[in-house]
C-alpha cells in the first residue's frame, strides 16, 4: 500500500510539473509588454494589410500594443527565421501567408524547420487572388490573355511577391493548367508587384484582392479572373479562372498567425481566442469586406495539421511545375 501511495504521489507531482509552465504563464499577467508581430513581407503587401487590421483590435482587447515589424525578402524566409529563433515567450509572433507552406519545396535548405520550429495559432483569412492586368495592354478577357500568350510563347511575364511565394505558385498552377509559357518576375511584396503591373512593365499578376481592390474599382487595373474555387464577394462579376476556361487552376491563398514552437500552449490558445474575438468585431468585418477577405479560423492543433498537409500538396505542385530550387 505504501508503495502504491508513493507511485500515485509521484504521478501527481509529474502531472503538476508538466502543468506548471502553463500555469506560470497564465498567472504572470500576459501580456505585460508590447507584442512584436513579424510580417515577412514589405509594408503595403496583403499580409501586412491584414496584419494591421487585426493587430489594432487585438491591441485594444489585450491592453498592449501589437507592433508590426516588416521583415521582407527571400520569399518570406527572412521573417520566418526571425520568428523561429525568437524567445518562445508569447512576445514574438508571425503573421504570414500560405507562402509558409511553399518555401520547404522551393529552397534547397532553410535555416529553420517549417513544421518543427513553429506553433500554429490560427488562420486569419482566406483571400482570392485576382489576375490583374493594365488596361493599356488592351486585353479585356482571360481568353484574350491566353490567345496573346499562345501567339508568342515565352514573350509574356507575370509578377509574384517573391520566388516560391504563394502568388508565384498560384501563377504556376494557372500556367500549367492553361498550357502557356510565361516568365516569373519576383518582387519583395505585393506593393512592388502591383506598381510594375500598373506601369505595364509586367504583364499580369495573381494578386490577393486587398492591395488592388481600389485600383480595380477606379479602372487603373482590370481583373480578368480570380484564382479561387468560387467567385470573390468583393468582385462578384469577375469569373473564376475555371469559369473563364482554365479548369484545375484553383489556388487557396490564406494568411495566418504562428509563434515559435515552444511558446506555452496557454498563450497560443489565448492568442487564438483574441484573433477570433477581433474577427467578430463590426470594424474588422467591415474592413475585411472592403479588402475582399473572408475571415477564417481553426484551432491551433487543426492549423498545425492543415499546414503539414499543405506542405505535402505544394511539394507535388512544385515538382509538377518543374520549379527550380533556390540554394
Amino acid at each position: 500500500m505504501k508503495q502504491l501511495a508513493r507511485t500515485t504521489a509521484l504521478a501527481a507531482l509529474t502531472c503538476l510539473g508538466a502543468l506548471l509552465p502553463g500555469l506560470a504563464s497564465a498567472q504572470n499577467g500576459y501580456p505585460s509588454k508590447p507584442i512584436r508581430v513579424i510580417v515577412p513581407f514589405a509594408a503595403g503587401s496583403t499580409t501586412d494589410i491584414i496584419a494591421r487590421a487585426i493587430a489594432d483590435k487585438m491591441s485594444q482587447s489585450m491592453g498592449q500594443t501589437l507592433v508590426i515589424d516588416n521583415r521582407g525578402g527571400a520569399s518570406g524566409t527572412i521573417g520566418q527565421q526571425a520568428v523561429a529563433t525568437a524567445a518562445p515567450d508569447g512576445y514574438t509572433v508571425m503573421i504570414h501567408s500560405s507562402s509558409h507552406t511553399v518555401s520547404p519545396s522551393t529552397f534547397a535548405k532553410l535555416p529553420f524547420d517549417t513544421v518543427g520550429d513553429f506553433a500554429g495559432i490560427t488562420p486569419i483569412s482566406s483571400l482570392p487572388n485576382a489576375l490583374v492586368i493594365s488596361p493599356a495592354k488592351n486585353i479585356k478577357t482571360l481568353p484574350q490573355l491566353l490567345a496573346a500568350a499562345r501567339a508568342k510563347p515565352g514573350s509574356m511575364n507575370f509578377a509574384s511577391a517573391g520566388q516560391g511565394s504563394a502568388t508565384h505558385l498560384n501563377a504556376e498552377k494557372f500556367k500549367m493548367a492553361a498550357k502557356i509559357d510565361a516568365t516569373n518576375i519576383p518582387f519583395k511584396g505585393s506593393g512592388e508587384a502591383v506598381t510594375e503591373v500598373l506601369s505595364g512593365r509586367v504583364d499580369y499578376y495573381f494578386s490577393p484582392i486587398a492591395p488592388v481592390i481600389g485600383q480595380i474599382k477606379e479602372g487603373q487595373l482590370l481583373a480578368l479572373a480570380v484564382g479561387s474555387p468560387k467567385r470573390a464577394a468583393a468582385l462578384p462579376d469577375v469569373p473564376t479562372t475555371s469559369e473563364a476556361g482554365v479548369p484545375g487552376s484553383e489556388f487557396n491563398f490564406w494568411i495566418g498567425m504562428m509563434a515559435p514552437a515552444k511558446t506555452p500552449r496557454d498563450i497560443v490558445h489565448r492568442l487564438h481566442d483574441e484573433v477570433a474575438k477581433a474577427l467578430a468585431t463590426p470594424e474588422v468585418k467591415e474592413r475585411f469586406l472592403k479588402l475582399g477577405a473572408d475571415a477564417w479560423t481553426l484551432k491551433p492543433e487543426q492549423f498545425d495539421a492543415y499546414i503539414k498537409d499543405e506542405i505535402a500538396s505544394n511539394a507535388q505542385l512544385v515538382k509538377a511545375a518543374g520549379l527550380s530550387v533556390q540554394q
